[in-house]
């Protein structure tokens, strides 16, 4: 593969839209701000939940989610300044090593939600870190593609699998999610009992 400063990198969305028309009936668990409303705006479900207001949480809820329902597949949407804000995370879940999560991070190499200021991604390699801390599984991709192949065999095997996807900075217009923080929690538990 070539390096995405070489290929064609998709948008956040984009690359969000290829892994959500592979997904089933997994749960998904989406970090805040503009993925959140992406992804709602892409495919909304009962089973996705949107992290509104915690920046930096979404990997840890995922984490207690993938270990209290162990034969559901949790999927976790990231983003690199949320990855950044809670690298201790990466450890917790390299110990707990739960089989049924993939923990995928959008790494567009900015803290998009509140302004473009620019994250430390681009010198620091999350997957390296991933990899380093005990994920089982570890992948970087930027072209749909190679997206769709990790993204589908990551669905196939046991994790705890983490997905590294090279986004650019393109935003999709999407409005703000219409369920209220209360609302979002009481759909998302009817989806998992």
């Amino acid at each position: 593969m070539i390096g995405p400063e070489e290929g064609v990198m998709q948008s956040r969305a984009q690359a969000m839209a290829a892994m959500l028309e592979l997904m089933t009936d997994q749960l998904l668990i989406v970090c805040n701000g503009f993925p959140s409303r992406e992804a709602c705006k892409l495919r909304d479900r009962p089973q996705n939940f949107y992290m509104i207001g915690s920046m930096g949480a979404t990997a840890g809820i995922g984490l207690g989610l993938a270990l209290a329902q162990p034969e559901k597949t949790v999927v976790v949407f990231d983003g690199d300044g949320n990855v950044l804000m809670s690298l201790g995370t990466l450890a917790t879940i390299s110990a707990l090593r739960p089989k049924n999560l993939i923990h995928v991070v959008f790494d567009n190499e900015v803290y998009g939600t509140t302004g473009n200021q620019p994250t430390y991604s681009r010198v620091v390699g999350l997957d390296k870190m991933a990899k380093a801390a005990g994920y089982k599984n570890v992948e970087r991709v930027w072209e749909r593609e190679d997206i769709v192949y990790e993204f589908k065999a990551m669905l196939e095997d046991d994790g705890p699998s983490f997905l590294l996807v090279k986004v650019n900075e393109q935003l999709e217009d999407a409005d703000r999610i219409a369920l209220s923080p209360a609302e979002l929690t009481k759909r998302f538990k009817g989806s998992v009992t």
